[in-house]
């Protein structure tokens, strides 16, 4: 697969050596509409393949909880395992009670170090 990317006006997604990345604007409010156009542009960039995915969430000031219900519920295609990033250790707490109550389908872990979730994606695609 080639190196490539999309974005719009709040996030960027690229490829990089098998891992798609993503970064959204600083102070960004992810609302309904924000979200679908994450998950559309994704799904662009993924071009119907499983993609292991370091999601950078460090810039966002806040996303909605109906875009929250959103990502749940039409977020999760064409994903092998998922890497947040985060911009402190409470958001990494709150994240990973919110993963315990929902069980996603595949892998995912929140993390507030880069290069510790770039090696956990790794070595899930590695283990794949």
């Amino acid at each position: 697969m080639k190196d490539s990317s999309v974005k719009n006006d709040y996030i960027a997604f690229w490829l990089e050596n098998g891992i798609m990345f993503s970064r959204f604007r600083e102070g960004v409010e992810v609302d309904l509409e924000r979200m679908k156009g994450v998950v559309r542009l994704r799904e662009e960039i993924s071009e119907g393949k499983n993609q292991y995915w370091l999601y950078d969430l460090s810039n966002v000031k806040n996303i909605t909880k109906e875009a929250r219900d959103y990502a749940d519920q039409y977020g999760q295609n064409y994903l092998h395992a998922v890497a947040v990033l985060v911009n402190s250790h409470i958001t990494k707490f709150i994240y990973n009670t919110y993963i315990k109550l929902k069980k996603p389908i595949m892998p995912f872990l929140v993390f507030t170090n880069k290069e510790k979730a770039l090696a956990w994606l790794l070595e899930v695609k590695e283990q794949s």
